[in-house]
């Protein structure tokens, strides 16, 4: 039988999604290792002479935390990893919060609070 419809020069169809749509992310719970869901103090803290490991960071996961790296930037940081030779979590950039890693021997200082 022929299909009067079938037009040989018409773009192919749309790929088929599940019924229920695109996968999504889960949604970020407290304490799931998403940012916080709250901007970080205003007042920024008093720089620390402490020396930056693992060991002396560690304390501050999941804390809000005032990191100056060595090349002079300063930041609040959100911290979720915190690895042997690097850190990773949120960054605030004065409105909300990105997803960034950095290696500790960048960070000259930081505060917990």
């Amino acid at each position: 039988m022929f299909n009067f419809f079938f037009n040989p020069f018409a773009p192919p169809p749309p790929p088929q999604y599940p019924p229920f749509g695109l996968p999504r992310m889960p949604p970020f719970t407290p304490g799931s290792g998403g940012p916080p869901l709250a901007p970080p103090p205003s007042k920024v803290p008093n720089q620390a002479p402490y020396k930056v490991d693992p060991g002396s960071i560690r304390r501050c996961r999941r804390k809000y935390t005032y990191i100056w790296l060595k090349n002079g930037d300063s930041f609040w940081f959100y911290p979720t990893y915190i690895g042997k030779k690097s850190i990773s979590g949120y960054r605030w950039v004065g409105v909300w919060w990105v997803y960034y890693g950095t290696d500790l021997k960048k960070i000259e200082s930081f505060v917990c609070v």
